[in-house]
């Protein structure tokens, strides 16, 4: 605890009971018992906080890659249905040609 063995505990103990006197010294540890149990809630509250806050970035990075997903999907689907749509129609322009589709017939 702090550096501080059971031997200077008690020297400090014992300068502390000849300064207050044996009346306020136990005022003083309920007082000092009680400001190191509030810094000790406190602390905890601290550390609960944090612990959120680390969950709240956590899920607002996934949520952004779920977002940027979606968002990354229609573009992908757009090219795709724009190289599609390309081929369709070099294939319609293709059955088009009256030469083509006969020669194909004549061959075999």
């Amino acid at each position: 605890m702090f550096g501080i063995g059971m031997p200077e505990l008690i020297i400090i103990f014992v300068i502390a009971l000849i300064i207050l006197g044996p009346k306020k010294l136990p005022d003083l540890a309920r007082a000092l018992g009680k400001g190191m149990a509030e810094f000790r809630k406190a602390t905890s509250e601290i550390k609960a906080n944090l612990d959120i806050e680390d969950d709240l970035r956590d899920m607002k990075e996934e949520l952004a890659d779920s977002v940027s997903g979606f968002i990354a999907d229609p573009s992908e689907q757009a090219d795709e249905t724009e190289a599609q749509a390309e081929s369709a129609q070099e294939d319609q322009g293709e059955a088009e040609k009256p030469g083509l589709t006969e020669k194909k017939h004549d061959d075999g």
